[in-house]
């Protein structure tokens, strides 16, 4: 059997005593592209804390590329080849779109000039390369998105993780981030670990998805299967994910 490119296992996290992930285990296969749903508050941004280097997992274990992880700090995680983004975009506001771009391209490439170039052919790929030099503080909400991906992305990622980055875009917009994760997943090989609540971008992206209910594990499969099983229609999906 090949070996994922991360592998959870027996993962916990408490604070103060509140289990926000619960004995959670998981593998990614490299260049899948996986989903993690949930109601909120069932620790799924904790989890990606947690891959990330965010928190050191009170028990369990986290590999990438067969090493293990936990334990170490963000910038060691994101420099062996995980980029991560946020719920709450935070560009650098007076710098440019481009500007912000190298910034994360600066990983990989030290020369200023071969990052810049990087960064805009990131740029390009996310329909930002027309607004390369307006400042990111005065992007709209789905631009501002799509500037959080390419900041990640120029880091030039094995896995890429996606933290709600459809939440407030329209369906079109929604779509064509949709379009541009297929593409990019299909050029490049990136694999994509994504939380999400929008179903429509889950369903459309997702080859596998693990649900988390208060913390722990509630069920784990093929998307087809997820959006009928009763326990992910009591606990979070309802009765309209099967229209």
């Amino acid at each position: 059997m090949t070996q994922p490119i991360l592998s959870v296992k027996g993962v916990t996290q408490r604070f103060r005593g509140l289990v926000a992930v619960d004995d959670v285990s998981f593998d990614v296969a490299k260049g899948q592209i996986y989903a993690v749903i949930g109601p909120n508050g069932a620790g799924k941004t904790t989890l990606f804390n947690l891959i990330a280097g965010v928190y050191t997992p009170g028990a369990g274990t986290i590999a990438f590329e067969g090493a293990r992880i936990d334990g170490l700090k963000p910038e060691k995680i994101c420099a062996r080849g995980i980029a991560r983004t946020f719920q709450i975009v935070r560009p650098f506001p007076g710098l440019t779109t481009l500007e912000n771009a190298t910034i994360g391209a600066l990983l990989r490439d030290s020369d200023p000039d071969a990052a810049t170039e990087h960064a805009g052919e990131i740029l390009r790929r996310l329909d930002l390369w027309d607004k390369r030099d307006a400042r990111a503080g005065a992007l709209t909400l789905p631009d501002r998105k799509r500037l959080e991906v390419a900041r990640a992305l120029a880091t030039k990622p094995k896995l890429l993780l996606l933290d709600e980055v459809m939440a407030g875009l329209r369906p079109t917009e929604t779509d064509r981030l949709v379009a541009i994760f297929r593409e990019l997943a299909r050029e490049t090989g990136v694999t994509i670990l994504l939380i999400e609540h929008v179903m429509r971008a889950v369903m459309a992206l997702a080859e596998r998805i693990l649900v988390l209910h208060h913390g722990a594990k509630l069920v784990e499969g093929a998307p087809a299967d997820i959006v009928r099983d009763q326990r992910v229609l009591d606990s979070y999906l309802g009765a309209e994910a099967l229209g």
